[in-house]
């Protein structure tokens, strides 16, 4: 089974309203799981790819048979995946996904170490060149994370831009950073931006109109500039973060919302994630590990 641009998820069918988001605070549990399924059925632009199995974690070398087992059990639901490096078996994500017929967006991770670094963007060119890469994201967060100074950041979107003249190359950061930081958004061919209401601690019931108020910040950034939101999802369990509160309802609403409401838009979003990934645990507590739409064991999770 592949995606299928003529199965599309039905507006009018799941009742949609108010041109914010569906309402769904009145319908009951088994509707809403019903209603989830058939918006995850329905097929989504793109995922971000969770490629870690239990027990693994950054800097564990990752087998393409791995990657192809995971590859396969979301093909049938997206067009584009999102990768976040280019070593260590991260690399055999945008093959993969091609040889299964899907667009890439494909990242370097940077970081405070240059040798990786350099390993990062010459694995990112050296896959463009060899066509597995649609959209090439030169850093995840790194202005947020403070890893480099921007002048570095810079000088790495530009080799690779250089080196990749006829690839469309972007930087993926918190959405405020584009308008903190114009020497970087002016550099990127495209704003890759991450929304998470979630991390603001916005309640569930505020959290589209959020959404799309970050999505309008990225947007006048850009000034003109395409907007794609590469992150964006709501954890399923765990602690909360002030009115944010993680569960299974909230986690169906939002991705509901997001789908329904970047549908109608022809916004294109990247959904975080595909699968749990226990690893994630040690960098933003036990909520780290309740992203994914599929469970650790590869199961849809509602």
């Amino acid at each position: 089974m592949s995606y299928r641009k003529e199965h599309q998820f039905s507006l009018s069918k799941a009742g949609y309203t108010d041109g914010l988001g569906l309402d769904l605070y009145k319908i009951t549990e088994k509707e809403l799981r019903e209603l989830w399924l058939e918006t995850v059925q329905s097929g989504m632009h793109g995922l971000c790819f969770s490629i870690y199995e239990d027990g693994q974690s950054p800097g564990d070398i990752i087998s393409k048979e791995q990657v192809k087992r995971r590859m396969q059990i979301i093909r049938p639901y997206t067009q584009w995946v999102r990768s976040f490096s280019c070593i260590e078996g991260n690399e055999h994500v945008p093959v993969v996904a091609k040889e299964l017929g899907m667009k890439t967006l494909v990242g370097a991770w940077l970081g405070s170490d240059m040798e990786l670094n350099a390993k990062e963007v010459e694995g990112l060119i050296k896959l463009a060149k060899e066509g597995y890469v649609d959209i090439a994201a030169v850093g995840n967060e790194v202005m947020y994370r403070g890893d480099l100074t921007e002048e570095q950041l810079l000088e790495y979107i530009h080799t690779v831009k250089k080196a990749l003249p006829d690839v469309t190359v972007g930087y993926v950061d918190a959405y405020y950073e584009f308008s903190h930081r114009p020497n970087i958004t002016n550099a990127c061919d495209v704003i890759l931006s991450n929304c998470y209401p979630y991390w603001e601690g916005c309640p569930i019931e505020y959290s589209l109109n959020h959404m799309q108020q970050m999505y309008g910040q990225a947007s006048d950034a850009g000034q003109g500039k395409k907007v794609i939101i590469t992150e964006t999802g709501w954890p399923s369990q765990g602690e909360g973060l002030k009115g944010a509160h993680p569960s299974a309802a909230n986690a169906m609403k939002y991705f509901i919302d997001t789908q329904v409401w970047s549908q109608k838009n022809n916004i294109e979003v990247f959904y975080f994630s595909s699968f749990d990934e226990a690893w994630k645990i040690g960098d933003e507590g036990d909520v780290g590990a309740y992203w994914g739409l599929w469970d650790k064991d590869g199961k849809l999770k509602f």
